[in-house]
């Protein structure tokens, strides 16, 4: 019988116990969703294993990329890491478009969306980056049925604070903050200082997040079945 492809979860690292206790239990629920799959973490920064040294390991794999948007992660150092481990393994595609509807649980658990909401990203100077936060605000205001406005924690405009302010100025009352965020962290935490109402939590290992990681990489096992002959690492979706 022949070997899964094994996955390796790329996430970005952090010093949070609370955010490293959610890409462990991440990990261990994709594992339980893809039984025979050998599903291993890599690390994007600040923690060990890097993904360049789980790779060097692990070898042919299938790299799904736990970020939401098409940053400078996903664009830049995910296949320089992929390179630097020998370029075996595949970059599957993004999750954050299927998480929409977590962010809106998250927001419900939180106390509800209020009058008007700040769809709250960590931030990205590429323009595709932001594009796709803003399209996920669209989304998100569709499912509550209220206005919904992309800010970010860096990088990129309105800040969190300014969008919050802004609704205010306008005439919103009860304004909630949605994290477009996986884990907890440095940049959850800036969110309670806002100004907002209310603040949902980060999305964490919700059964969405489980099924798109779990998406991402079939489809990515898919891609290079249907190449025949194709070598690991080429053809892996453009993020550019």
């Amino acid at each position: 019988m022949r070997r899964s492809t094994p996955l390796v979860l790329a996430l970005h690292g952090t010093r949070s116990v609370a955010g490293q206790q959610v890409a462990r239990d991440l990990v261990l629920a994709v594992a339980a969703r893809l039984p025979g799959v050998d599903v291993q973490l890599g690390w994007a920064d600040v923690l060990t294993p890097t993904l360049t040294e789980t790779l060097t390991v692990v070898g042919d794999a299938v790299v799904v990329p736990g970020f939401l948007t098409a940053g400078f992660h996903v664009a830049s150092d995910l296949p320089a890491a992929i390179q630097a481990s020998g370029g075996r393994a595949r970059l599957a595609g993004l999750i954050g478009p299927a998480l929409i509807e977590a962010v809106a649980d998250r927001l419900l658990a939180a106390g509800g969306p209020g009058d008007a909401i700040v769809l709250a990203a960590a931030g990205s100077l590429r323009p595709r980056s932001v594009a796709e936060v803003t399209s996920a605000a669209r989304q998100l205001a569709a499912i509550v049925g209220r206005p919904v406005v992309a800010a970010f924690l860096t990088a990129a405009q309105p800040s969190v604070m300014e969008a919050v302010a802004q609704l205010r100025a306008s005439g919103h009352h009860r304004i909630s903050i949605a994290s477009y965020l996986l884990a907890p962290g440095v940049f959850s935490e800036r969110l309670h200082a806002c100004g907002a109402d209310r603040v949902s939590d980060p999305i964490g290992v919700h059964p969405l997040v489980v099924e798109a990681v779990a998406s991402a990489y079939a489809a990515a096992v898919d891609e290079r079945r249907d190449v025949p002959g194709q070598a690991p690492g080429v053809g892996r979706e453009r993020i550019a």
